[in-house]
């Protein structure tokens, strides 16, 4: 199978056995996207969600002035998606697009099912990674409430430690809620930190 993260995915994370997944390759989908290409626009439904099997995503949305508010970014392994505008078959006020050439899954509802007939399995493990989603996004929520511009970097860098170098600062800096320059003064405060330490 030439898609080795999908495979691995399904295996641990889905409790797929090297014959299930030889038996579901026929129903995979892909999609091959380029840089600043869609997955979905708002007002559009969102029929999928997308395992990321390479390249960088961003889930966003935008303000009234026009201004995008990043809630999520998605790289190898991650999954990606509306869940509102898939469960409810409601136009998505969400955006999906490729900050780098990309190769995503598609896993629709249909796919699932298939999935769930060959390892019942399945659809629990696919329920747990739905509530640890959900999970990651209260976590989210708090930070963006509760913490220091400084607390919310260190967990972004500790969520996404590939992302520093392929993604624009202004993307990270959206993400985190704060201006370019306040990222920028973050970092400079925690490089001298880690300058006296040394």
């Amino acid at each position: 199978m030439k898609f080795a993260n999908f495979k691995k995915f399904l295996i641990e994370k889905g409790g797929l056995s090297e014959d299930e997944i030889v038996q579901i390759e026929p129903f995979i989908q892909t999609r091959t996207l380029a840089s600043h290409e869609f997955l979905l626009r708002g007002g559009e439904v969102c029929s999928h969600s997308f395992f990321v099997e390479r390249g960088v995503l961003r889930f966003y949305a935008l303000n009234e002035e026009g201004k995008e508010n990043i809630l999520q970014f998605a790289t190898e392994n991650w999954i990606v998606s509306d869940r509102g505008s898939v469960f409810f078959q409601q136009p998505s006020t969400y955006y999906i697009d490729a900050i780098e050439n990309a190769v995503v899954v598609l896993l629709s509802e249909k796919f699932v099912s298939k999935v769930a007939t060959i390892n019942p399995g399945f659809r629990t493990q696919n329920e747990r990674l739905l509530q640890n989603h959900i999970r990651h996004l209260y976590r989210r929520v708090s930070l963006l409430i509760g913490a220091s511009a400084k607390e919310r970097y260190l967990e972004f860098v500790a969520m996404y430690p590939d992302l520093l170098l392929r993604v624009p600062q202004w993307m990270i800096a959206s993400y985190l809620g704060i201006t370019p320059e306040s990222l920028s003064r973050v970092r400079k405060s925690l490089a001298k930190e880690n300058f006296k330490s040394n």
